[in-house]
């Protein structure tokens, strides 16, 4: 039997909003909007982005945290998702473009820490945050940050099935054999006439995963 495995997003994805755009709205005053426009644009990585967006941070751990605390929403459906996921015998992991300790952070507060999360590690210094995407080799990745995770685990031998709402998360999920969509991934998944299924909160992917 084929094994399967659930890679899927978080910020966005498995909340309701992106956490990073909360916190970079409050502790730098809009500028990282100019930056977001370069990655838009195709001018910068999205690991540029995040690099340069996240030094202009100047708050600690626990100030960023107390703020997030009551501000993110987990979307519908994510316990119902993981039960499945266990019932069924499919390996969940959350590969992300945000940052390890908020991510680590939300999902302690709900009681989850079974799972293998691979994201932008952080480093609070007086300067701001340092943000480095590190690969699946521990090298160190400027882009395609998820998309080094698809292949790690098709290489496995794993059927992947992806679950993404971002512009960011087209190419990773292109390269699996199970797309489910929402938001900017959604529209571009239309336009491109690719196979996927949308949803709106994840008990929509929790029936798909159910009959696979």
């Amino acid at each position: 039997m084929e094994k399967t495995l659930v890679q899927c997003d978080f910020d966005g994805t498995i909340t309701e909003k992106d956490v990073s755009f909360l916190i970079l709205d409050a502790y730098t005053g809009g500028g990282w909007k100019q930056i977001w426009n370069q990655y838009q644009g195709g001018k910068i990585s999205v690991g540029a982005f995040n690099t340069r967006a996240f030094a202009m941070v100047k708050a600690d751990e626990q100030a960023l945290l107390s703020f997030i605390k009551s501000r993110v929403r987990i979307r519908a459906g994510f316990d119902e998702l993981l039960a499945c996921c266990e019932r069924k015998g499919f390996k969940f992991t959350i590969v992300s473009n945000g940052l390890d300790f908020y991510i680590k952070a939300i999902l302690r507060d709900i009681g989850i820490d079974n799972i293998d999360v691979f994201a932008a590690q952080t480093r609070f210094e007086t300067s701001g945050i340092d943000v480095r995407y590190i690969g699946p080799q521990g090298e160190q990745l400027e882009d395609s940050f998820k998309d080094a995770y698809v292949r790690l685990f098709r290489g496995r031998g794993y059927r992947v099935a992806y679950i993404g709402n971002g512009a960011s998360d087209l190419s990773p999920a292109r390269q699996s054999q199970y797309i489910f969509a929402t938001g900017d991934l959604l529209a571009k998944c239309k336009n491109m006439k690719l196979a996927y299924t949308p949803f709106a909160d994840l008990n929509d992917v929790v029936k798909v995963l159910e009959l696979m």
